[in-house]
């Protein structure tokens, strides 16, 4: 009888293990190729499309008057718009344009899409892209920025996202703060 319930204890603890397994279906990805250590990942955004996304799942930005790769992103812009921090090569999903790095004035690292650098924006969270087609300036600077899409080319202006007239200025007004 100590026979016949251990053989079947065993049996139903085989049962159990297998039930824990994963089958790979459960759980999701922000990244296209499912790999979540990628530096730039694809998340599907609505009212934009597939757009470039953190690590976080945030919507990637870069500006027009950045284009040329120079940094004009500094002080009081980069704490609302934060530079994607290059820690080593950036990898990303399959697609994705060509992933660089630049030196920022401040001597830190920034990832760039095809030269221009990438931004995170501080009112986003993941999945949203409150930023794209907006307009801001900091000192005299004048920047509109734009969600980057899965093929690295720059969204158009997305539903409600539009500019907002005297927003971000070098005192903040604009942004909630």
């Amino acid at each position: 009888m100590k026979r016949l319930f251990t053989s079947v204890t065993a049996a139903v603890a085989v049962v159990i293990l297998a039930g824990c397994g994963s089958n790979g279906s459960s759980g999701s990805s922000d990244t296209a190729s499912g790999n979540a250590t990628e530096t730039v990942a694809v998340k599907q955004v609505d009212g934009v499309g597939n757009v470039l996304a953190d690590s976080s799942g945030r919507t990637l930005y870069a500006s027009d008057e950045e284009a040329n790769g120079k940094i004009l992103c500094t002080g009081t812009c980069s704490s609302f718009w934060t530079p994607l921090a290059a820690d080593g090569t950036p990898t990303a999903a399959p697609g994705v344009g060509q992933l660089g790095v630049i030196d920022r004035p401040d001597g830190t690292k920034q990832v760039t899409i095809d030269g221009r650098p990438l931004y995170t924006f501080t009112q986003d969270s993941p999945g949203q892209a409150k930023g794209n087609d907006f307009s801001d300036e900091f000192g005299s600077q004048h920047f509109t920025w734009h969600a980057v899409m899965a093929d690295g080319a720059m969204a158009g202006s997305a539903p409600g996202n539009g500019s907002t007239p005297g927003a971000g200025t070098s005192s903040g007004s604009g942004y909630g703060y």
